[in-house]
């Protein structure tokens, strides 16, 4: 009849029309998260989402609370807990695509690599390992990025690069994970005397891995700078800033470490994607653009933010408070700029990076960082001290010190 067929086109339109809309704006909800691994912690130990699962910082502790006394110990401890966490959830250590390693001393990079290949020792992920000043009741913690089907997982090297113990680049469909790449001269091992030689020196090998892989500078989405304090900020940043568009950087954190693996003074690691049309910078109205970094930079549906503290933009801007909580309800609004300008909200954070000038603060921030989370999953933590504390007096002008700085990943 006419009616039925007026209903049919009308029910035929109604489902045209929702389905423009679910395309156009799409939920700030649509993957679904889910906690993995043992609860207890401040943050979740694990958090699966979309393909991939986030691991927290593990550390050397063994379930009754001891550390072993030799290092290589140690790791193997933080490596077993971490597969704990992802082989319940039906994957295994071979599925890990990046590892961050933090050590109380980087030099331990040799007892490292041992235990490394005793977990790793076919097709083992990318890597970054710094040296920090102090870690929550542990000289070693490891936190990881694991893909669910290992058939997406693929080794990525540039010449010479094919017999180093980790892989300098794992690509995940369009994303490619890079290890971290230092300042020395990659075939002699030798670190030049000049700052601006080593941050080149350290660009140029990410960039030969990024080539291999099919793609450029233009395709990070993310970088971690880590400086020793041999290396100077605005050299590091003069260098930096010439391979990148004005604007279009990749988001950043920047982090001060008290040393690197084999003496060196700048590294850089990082994440990339394959297909620009799934990379996409967002920048809050109140933040400009820069030469160094771009706020939050967008890969495929996951959202990649820079480092933020408790710094108050404008006209006047700096730090104004004094206490790790006061600096952090700053942090967390700074965080939120760049989340709700992607359409997101906290309940998209996935994974998060805690950076405090002193490790004693730790709980009086958590205290308050988790209420922040309180109608979600929490999300995956690793919370460092990487330099000796700072002296905690306010400028001329009223501005104080940074005492802490989070980077975070969301998922849309």
């Amino acid at each position: 009849s006419e009616a039925r067929s007026v209903n049919l086109i009308s029910s035929w339109l109604t489902m045209r029309f929702l389905l423009c809309v679910l395309v156009l704006f799409p939920s700030a909800h649509a993957a679904e998260k889910k906690m993995i691994g043992p609860t207890g912690s401040p943050y979740s130990a694990g958090v699966s989402v979309g393909e991939f699962v986030y691991v927290s910082g593990q550390n050397a502790k063994k379930a009754d609370g001891s550390i072993a006394a030799a290092a290589d110990d140690q790791m193997r401890q933080c490596f077993a807990n971490i597969k704990a966490i992802v082989e319940p959830a039906g994957m295994t250590m071979e599925h890990v695509v990046m590892a961050q390693v933090y050590l109380a001393h980087a030099q331990n990079e040799a007892a490292m690599n041992v235990v490394w290949k005793e977990f790793f020792p076919t097709n083992p992920p990318a890597r970054a390992i710094i040296g920090v000043a102090a870690l929550p009741g542990t000289p070693v913690v490891v936190s990881v990025v694991v893909v669910k089907n290992l058939a997406r997982k693929e080794r990525v090297a540039a010449a010479g690069d094919s017999a180093s113990p980790f892989a300098p680049s794992i690509l995940v469909g369009e994303r490619l994970f890079l290890s971290g790449f230092y300042g020395r001269d990659s075939n002699t091992g030798e670190i030049p005397n000049d700052p601006a030689a080593q941050v080149e020196l350290a660009m140029n090998h990410m960039r030969e891995t990024l080539q291999a892989a099919g793609m450029d500078y233009s395709n990070l989405v993310f970088v971690n700078p880590y400086l020793t304090g041999k290396m100077s900020m605005d050299v590091m940043n003069k260098v930096y800033a010439s391979h990148f568009e004005f604007g279009n950087s990749p988001a950043r954190a920047t982090i001060r470490v008290n040393d690197l693996p084999n003496g060196a003074s700048i590294e850089f690691s990082g994440v990339a994607i394959r297909d620009m049309q799934q990379r996409r910078v967002v920048r809050p109205k109140n933040m400009p653009p820069s030469s160094t970094a771009s706020p939050c930079v967008f890969a495929g549906d996951t959202l990649y933010c820079s480092a933020k503290s408790g710094f108050i933009p404008g006209p006047k801007s700096g730090i104004f408070a004094s206490t790790v909580e006061q600096q952090l309800r700053q942090t967390m609004r700074n965080l939120l700029d760049g989340l709700e300008e992607a359409g997101m909200d906290f309940s998209n954070v996935t994974a998060s990076n805690v950076y405090l000038d002193n490790l004693s603060d730790a709980a009086a921030m958590n205290r308050l960082y988790t209420q922040y989370f309180a109608q979600g999953v929490m999300p995956t933590g690793t919370t460092v001290q990487q330099v000796s504390p700072g002296q905690r007096k306010p400028d001329a002008e009223g501005r104080w010190p940074t005492l802490e700085q989070i980077s975070i990943i969301a998922v849309k």
